[in-house]
């Protein structure tokens, strides 16, 4: 996992430990499309810079390890491959209690860890966060480190979706100065 080391806390969190906005990449690199999440949150950390209050993590197949990242956050944002029988290349967008809802019927490691993280928030009385999912249909999952050509065709647009949303909600993500 990787989190962005120049992220400071902001002081106006109010004794809150952790930044209230978390981006967190899911996925295998190992299998194709199924690391779009980890591909997008890659490319966000290395070509903007985020406001003090966005963390940006590389979860990968963590699973519940991902439990102390989640907790006390008040938005949420995952970046994932999905699998919804639509044309792949598909764009997903599912809001808070779509999430849940969505996961319960996935057969992915990573996702069905993400559903019993949001319900052991639930079962200990910790408030969830606002989620948003930004996912894509995959076009293979086989043993690969590329994304295919369809999939890989979205990567800007994933990434795009994401900075926008961080700026619906009031976190501006500056793009780097690369020289």
């Amino acid at each position: 996992m990787q989190i962005l080391p120049f992220i400071q806390q902001d002081p106006l969190l109010q004794g809150n430990h952790v930044n209230p906005v978390l981006v967190l990449g899911l996925g295998n690199i190992l299998l194709q499309d199924e690391g779009i999440g980890v591909r997008v949150v890659q490319k966000l950390q290395h070509d903007f810079l985020m406001p003090a209050q966005v963390e940006v993590l590389d979860g990968g197949t963590a699973g519940m390890a991902l439990y102390e990242h989640v907790i006390d956050r008040t938005h949420l944002i995952v970046i994932d491959a999905v699998k919804t029988g639509r044309p792949p290349g598909s764009i997903i967008i599912l809001e808070d209690e779509e999430v849940p809802a969505f996961f319960h019927n996935k057969i992915s490691p990573h996702q069905l860890a993400l559903s019993d993280i949001l319900a052991a928030l639930l079962i200990e009385g910790k408030p969830l966060p606002e989620i948003t999912l930004i996912g894509i249909e995959p076009v293979r999952l086989k043993t690969g480190i590329d994304l295919s050509e369809c999939v890989l065709a979205k990567l800007d647009l994933l990434i795009e979706m994401t900075v926008d949303y961080l700026s619906e909600i009031g976190f501006e993500a500056k793009p780097r100065t690369i020289h």
